[in-house]
């Protein structure tokens, strides 16, 4: 409501809750695709940027993202993203059950390791084994398809 009442107060009474309708759709866009971009680089480090030994660590803390909104530019990047996610994706599906329940609560839907813990039924560390084991898994599919940063 403020962006309509900032730009758009000259307008005619009339005109104003299309706009108003049309600024929501924009800004409820905006927040899915900040999202899905989001959601794409936490998965592809998660998978690929494994450093260490450390079953218990979680590998996306050792990760600082500083643009969240970096979009691809052009239709070639936009296609290779859209490959790179079909591949990743491909990986994920042929993750074991436990192992892909576990990534898909901590690293899509942003659980904790004890809100995963007790979604799933289980105990902490095995969750940490399961997306341990599941980002070593998808490191290897995805890095045996050329898929590299």
């Amino acid at each position: 409501m403020l962006k309509l009442a900032e730009k758009y107060a000259d307008r005619p009474p009339a005109e104003l809750p299309l706009l108003f309708q049309r600024i929501l759709q924009n800004a409820i866009r905006d927040h899915y695709r900040r999202g899905k971009v989001r959601s794409t680089w936490t998965t592809l480090l998660s998978a690929l940027g494994l450093g260490g030994e450390d079953d218990d660590a979680d590998p996306l803390e050792s990760f600082e993202i500083e643009d969240l909104g970096n979009v691809p530019a052009g239709p070639a990047e936009r296609l290779e993203q859209s490959q790179v996610m079909g591949l990743i994706e491909d990986a994920v599906k042929a993750l074991p059950e436990r192992q892909r329940q576990a990534f898909l609560l901590r690293y899509w839907e942003e659980l904790d390791v004890s809100e995963t813990a007790k979604a799933m039924g289980c105990s902490e560390g095995s969750v940490k084994t399961h997306c341990s084991r599941a980002t070593h898994a998808l490191a290897k599919a995805l890095k045996a398809k050329g898929v590299s940063l």
